[in-house]
């Protein structure tokens, strides 16, 4: 049978300030080992579940922050493709301009006298049909003015012996047929005809005795303005990132969404725009249906400057629009970062320790229980004072 040990009022007393001083000491070294003064909702549930709710709400604006990140990216990428197409906006006008200060010239003397027969003389200025009837009884100097009336402009004369027509043009002149040619006395081209100026508006192969030029040259730099035409619809076409692309589509389908909270009920829709060839309204140059394409006409040039301007306008306007959309991006990115932190910080405030502090009471729970220890020995001794009266 056992039997309860008694134990002084003093020597209870230092034990029971023992076991405080030791779970004292057993928290203060969890502390400084966690770094937490609330590592669960037992040690303050209050405190516990407004941080958890603070940490959860930080890492869900952290995700938004990388889907954030992605817009700012992808923004940034359809800036750069409008910086680029620009570029290649102002080769274009350099092309057109080029084509323009590029003069169009038919110049020659027949190389047979002028004799004057019954016929039609046919020919095309510019691609414009042009024609007049000249009279067997007709002179070089009559049939010189008939020329000129038809045409629009002075460009036939007569050379230093009188007898010769010479034409001398700020166009392109060509022939419909040999007998046009033949009728003033230039050498025949071939027999062979082609709808060079369109369906029916037929030609024959240019007179040996005629110099044109600037013809080709507008032709090439036509070919050129085309092949940067292409160049720009295929970088509006690169210009992504991610897969979204701003500039190659003008679809209400086409734009990127940014979420600024984590309930979406803060965002930002940046709508894509069509900034290819078509979408600027750039048309290719062709022969087209007249014929007098291929930067023939200064007047086609000109609508065609005219074109790239508009071009260049919308691309300033899509410019300041995606300009203006990055900057409220960049912001919210920049708030989102700083709000994180208030709410990492807010959190670490209820739950962390101060590292200090505990130390501070680590050390002071370390001389406590040196002085609790050295109680419980004079306690004792009092005791044992007791047993020397007993021997």
């Amino acid at each position: 049978m056992s039997s309860g040990i008694t134990l002084s009022s003093a020597t209870r007393q230092n034990l029971l300030s023992l076991q405080d001083t030791a779970s004292l000491t057993s928290t203060t070294q969890n502390r400084l080992a966690t770094g937490l003064k609330v590592s669960s909702a037992l040690d303050s549930p209050v405190n516990f579940f407004t941080a958890q709710s603070l940490s959860n709400r930080s890492a869900d604006l952290g995700g938004l922050l990388d889907s954030i990140s992605n817009g700012v990216q992808v923004i940034q990428a359809a800036n750069q493709g409008i910086t680029s197409i620009q570029k290649l906006i102002d080769s274009a006008k350099s092309t057109a301009s080029q084509a323009l200060s590029t003069q169009v010239s038919t110049t020659g003397t027949a190389s047979t006298d002028f004799a004057g027969s019954a016929s039609t003389v046919a020919f095309y200025v510019n691609g414009t049909a042009k024609s007049t009837t000249l009279l067997a009884t007709d002179t070089i100097d009559s049939a010189i003015t008939k020329l000129n009336t038809s045409a629009g402009s002075t460009m036939f004369s007569k050379d230093t012996s009188g007898k010769r027509i010479v034409l001398n043009a700020g166009a392109d002149v060509e022939f419909k047929d040999t007998g046009s040619q033949t009728a003033l006395g230039f050498a025949t081209g071939g027999t062979g005809t082609t709808d060079k100026y369109g369906t029916g508006n037929s030609t024959v192969g240019q007179s040996g005795d005629l110099t044109v030029s600037g013809v080709d040259a507008r032709k090439k730099l036509a070919d050129q303005f085309n092949s940067l035409l292409t160049q720009i619809t295929q970088l509006s076409k690169d210009a992504s990132f991610n897969g979204v692309n701003l500039i190659s589509n003008g679809d209400a389908s086409n734009k990127l969404h940014i979420a600024f909270n984590e309930k979406d009920t803060s965002n930002l829709d940046v709508q894509g725009q069509d900034l290819t060839a078509s979408g600027l309204k750039l048309n290719a140059i062709t022969a087209g249906t007249s014929g007098t394409g291929n930067f023939l006409l200064d007047a086609d040039i000109k609508t065609t400057l005219t074109s790239l301007s508009g071009a260049s306008d919308t691309l300033r306007s899509a410019s300041s629009t995606f300009g203006s959309n990055l900057s409220v991006v960049q912001n919210r990115q920049s708030f989102s970062k700083n709000l994180i932190n208030v709410l990492d910080t807010g959190a670490a405030n209820l739950t962390n320790a101060d590292l200090n502090v505990e130390a501070a009471n680590s050390q002071a729970l370390t001389t406590r229980q040196s002085l609790g220890i050295s109680a419980l020995s004079l306690a004792n001794q009092a005791q044992q004072s007791i047993l020397q009266l007993l021997r």
